[in-house]
């Protein structure tokens, strides 16, 4: 599966549309192929204090123009966007969450700031194992906030917002002249050519946006032409709504008042003219429509950059005051319609239609896994290195590789369940454990958490304790592989310190992930499975929340811990061998190139109480770097040459 995270913010229309339509394109393109999460992240950690922040910018673009422009000046200007970001710091903690646990093959965004969080999030210069992609969705007076934080690609409107970009020194390649995403509603009209009335009776559609003071004045140039007809976009506001609709009773023949529509693509292309400021997304789907635009109002700063795009190419026309745009309206239709019919002409050299599906190729594209480390070899063929034995060994003793830290689509991870035991399968593993995660809803970050969709919900627990059994057969069955069921049980904080990661190794039920760590471990125990602290230490070559609540308690925990995870990943934490700590190594593992890392080599019968009991007496256990090898197996079991004391 493909996993593309989109991140967005609903401080003006363009942001949330841009987003909105790249995840339906995607979807529409692969349905089953890619899973696609779009998060407002502002909304998600600031709630009340969000809306607030949304009220003000409307407020400020549309009663305080000219304060606005003062704060769009500082934006682009600003040095210090470091003091900026010590705000957000509880954003920060979120997006750093959902970065590693999410694993995103993809992160695009349409909003700047989130840029600024990643570079942040790896200022260390740890790894980032994703694709970014930024949407920008103004055109030409282009904030320098979009691209003064690194993006891996910039999607770009038009070629003037290019020509912006390549001047402030971003290189060529990395400048896609996609086009704005608007709703695949207009390509599928497009491809069928709606047909408009005759220009005899032309159709107006007034979209009120802003600038409401103006709203019944330029209604009533709308009621003064007997042969115009009218469709008036009110959104939301219920007041509004009424009072606009006692205004024009006595001409609902003609003219139609709509609250909130979901229907803007049908009705840019079913009417001759828009009457709309020059938001980015209205101006975009207009330009996409090929609907000629009336525009009373810009809006200092990004704003005026999309009129100015309109007035180059003379698609449009500015009409500030109500009686203006009377006039405008009868300019464009005298004579025939000719100078409406030259805007027409003038948007179809520009239009767009297809921008969504664009972006949704190219991100599938860059989302795509690498061949190398997604195949599923039909070879049973493992390799081991620097692997070191000190036993007594057995009759029915042998060397198991074993991963006990996996997680699945039940979680934040990339393959199902019965993917999960195929790919460990044909590679020769002996005995593995899914854990996927399971939250304390009780606390704030948990309850977060269960939001995204990315860990285990109580509804679903049953189902996956289920669908591990069933495919427990299999595993044996086909591949002499055995499964465990397990849990990663997160108990996360605001602080690495107050953040534990718990893995319950073979359960046979559900554990309540809202009891106390110390009852959880006791629920595991009652049901003979292994309680390992996961990841207790700091990571070096990942990033992510560090969860050291275990290591700085270890003391009091340590006695009723069964083992440490001395290695997770690409991590090595000596500090847990310094101790003399029970210890295995796993992999953590989201997706399939994960499989390339720490794992752990028992030397015991294949058998589940054998397995166990040399996790706890700790034992004849061995850690290695695991390798995939394209031409087939390095070591076969036979070759592993066991040091006997």
């Amino acid at each position: 599966m493909k996993r593309i995270l989109i991140l967005t913010a609903g401080f003006g229309e363009g942001h949330n549309t841009a987003a909105r339509n790249i995840q339906e394109a995607i979807e529409h393109l692969e349905p089953d192929e890619a899973i696609v999460d779009r998060i407002d992240l502002f909304d998600t950690c600031y709630g009340k204090f969000s809306d607030l922040l949304r009220q003000g910018y409307l407020t400020a673009i549309n009663r305080a123009p000219l304060i606005w422009r003062g704060i769009y000046s500082i934006f682009d200007r600003t040095s210090f966007i470091e003091d900026v970001l010590v705000a957000f710091a509880k954003m920060k903690q979120a997006l750093d969450w959902l970065l590693r646990e999410m694993q995103p093959d993809v992160v695009l965004s349409t909003y700047p700031f989130y840029n600024f969080l990643i570079e942040e999030i790896f200022k260390d210069g740890k790894e980032k194992n994703f694709v970014q992609i930024t949407v920008i969705t103004d055109s030409i007076t282009v904030n320098s906030f979009w691209y003064r934080s690194w993006s891996d690609y910039f999607v770009v409107p038009n070629k003037d917002t290019a020509s912006i970009l390549k001047s402030a020194g971003i290189a060529e390649e990395r400048i896609l002249e996609f086009g704005f995403p608007v709703q695949l509603e207009f390509l599928e009209y497009a491809q069928n050519s709606m047909p408009l009335e005759p220009l005899q009776q032309p159709k107006i559609l007034y979209i009120i946006n802003s600038g409401r003071k103006k709203a019944s004045k330029i209604i009533d140039q709308l009621l003064s032409r007997k042969n115009w007809e009218a469709t008036i976009v009110v959104g939301k506001d219920e007041k509004l709504f009424c009072n606009i609709a006692d205004h024009v009773k006595g001409f609902e023949e003609r003219i139609k008042v709509l609250g909130w529509t979901d229907k803007i693509p049908e009705l840019l292309l079913s009417h001759h003219v828009v009457i709309s400021k020059a938001g980015g997304a209205t101006v975009q789907e207009a330009i996409a429509a090929c609907c000629p635009m009336i525009i009373p109002q810009v809006v200092p700063g990004q704003e005026e950059g999309n009129y100015e795009f309109l007035r180059r190419y003379e698609v449009a026309c500015f009409a500030e005051k109500p009686s203006d745009i009377g006039s405008a309206l009868d300019f464009l239709f005298e004579n025939e319609a000719k100078h409406w019919k030259k805007l027409k002409n003038n948007l179809k050299k520009i239009s767009k239609p297809d921008s969504s599906l664009k972006i949704a190729q190219f991100v599938l594209e860059q989302s795509v896994l690498e061949i190398a480390s997604s195949r599923v070899f039909p070879f049973p063929g493992k390799r081991l290195e620097n692997i070191h034995f000190s036993v007594t060994q057995a009759k029915s003793s042998q060397a198991l590789l074993c991963d006990f830290h996996i997680h699945s689509t039940y979680s934040d991870g990339r393959l199902s369940i019965g993917e999960i035991v195929d790919f460990y399968g044909q590679r020769g593993f002996d005995c593995i454990c899914v854990t996927d995660h399971l939250v304390d809803r009780k606390r704030l970050i948990g309850k977060f958490c269960e939001l995204t969709g990315l860990v285990l919900t109580p509804t679903k627990v049953g189902e996956y304790f289920e669908t591990i059994e069933k495919e427990k057969k299999r595993a044996w069955k086909k591949y002499e592989m055995i499964l465990f069921c397990g849990i990663e049980f997160n108990k996360d904080g605001y602080s690495p310190k107050t953040s534990a990661h718990l893995l319950g190794i073979d359960l046979k039920s559900p554990i309540d992930p809202c009891l106390s760590l110390k009852d959880i471990i006791a629920e595991i125990h009652k049901q003979n499975g292994l309680a390992v602290a996961s990841h207790p230490h700091i990571f070096q070559s990942v990033w992510g929340p560090n969860t050291l609540f275990l290591w700085e308690n270890q003391e009091e925990y340590a006695p009723l811990l069964d083992a440490w995870e001395v290695a997770n990943r690409y991590d090595l934490f000596s500090p847990i061998g310094l101790k003399k700590l029970p210890f295995i190594a796993n992999s953590d593992f989201h997706k399939p190139k994960h499989i390339h890392s720490w794992k752990t080599i028992l030397h015991c019968a294949k058998d589940a109480d054998e397995i166990k009991e040399c996790i706890r007496s700790n034992r004849n256990v061995a850690i290695t770097l695991y390798r995939d090898h394209k031409f087939g197996t390095i070591f076969q079991k036979k070759d592993i040459e066991l040091e006997i004391a």
